[in-house]
């Protein structure tokens, strides 16, 4: 994933964005000898900067920081792509967690963490990434499509952008649509972490369904998990 301005380099391309120096310079070193390209930048401003000069892979964003938060800065990158995001945050209460997941974060991490721990979430999300595919099907449910191998869902001629968990979870549905799909096997775009595929589903319906509070696309299937039933 590379912009016209720059080469293209094999390794993954992450930006890394935290406000306190010692740890991301810490995060910068370990990262590089981990085998990824990294990026550092010490608030949101800097993180923009970068993001309007380079295509990145991931972004690894603290929570708290002076001037825009990591939320609200998760919160825009949703709005405008779909590049991952792993939040870093010192707050360790689920309401918390979910308030990230719920501003379009696709994983999250407490401080303090295990290094190795950051690395191995990194490369999960990585790996979750779709890859395109030109003669990829295509699944339709009301006004929405969902191209299978691209992972991406249009709305007549627009693009819905889903986050790179939404995008992996519609793909699982999709591939069995009309299968009932356990929360196990959903859990595999959410690193293993069943707990969260209630809270990413329900962002998904609000990008597919008339009404969430009343699916008729991406339904629960009770005691299972859940189903897309397309037209």
């Amino acid at each position: 994933m590379t912009s016209a301005s720059e080469p293209d380099f094999p390794e993954p391309h992450l930006l890394v964005v935290d406000d306190d120096a010692r740890l991301r310079e810490l995060l910068r070193r370990y990262l590089s000898d981990s085998g990824f390209r990294v990026t550092a930048a010490a608030d949101a401003s800097e993180a923009r900067s970068n993001l309007a000069s380079f295509a990145f892979d991931l972004v690894v964003l603290d929570v708290m920081m002076p001037g825009e938060s990591g939320l609200e800065l998760t919160r825009a990158l949703r709005a405008e792509g779909r590049v991952p995001v792993l939040l870093l945050t010192a707050m360790a209460e689920p309401e918390d967690r979910v308030n990230g997941l719920e501003q379009g974060a696709d994983d999250y991490l407490s401080k303090p963490f295990e290094p190795r721990e950051l690395v191995l979430r990194i490369r999960n999300l990585l790996q979750r990434r779709p890859a395109a595919d030109p003669g990829s099907t295509e699944i339709r449910f009301g006004g929405c499509r969902f191209d299978i191998g691209r992972a991406e869902l249009y709305r007549g001629g627009d693009v819905v952008h889903l986050t790179a968990v939404e995008a992996g979870l519609l793909s699982i549905l999709a591939q069995k649509a009309g299968q009932a799909v356990s929360r196990e096997q959903l859990s595999m775009s959410l690193s293993g972490n069943i707990r969260n595929v209630d809270v990413q589903m329900t962002r998904l319906r609000r990008k597919i369904e008339r009404d969430p509070r009343f699916p008729r696309y991406v339904q629960t299937v009770r005691g299972t998990g859940y189903i897309l039933k397309p037209d």
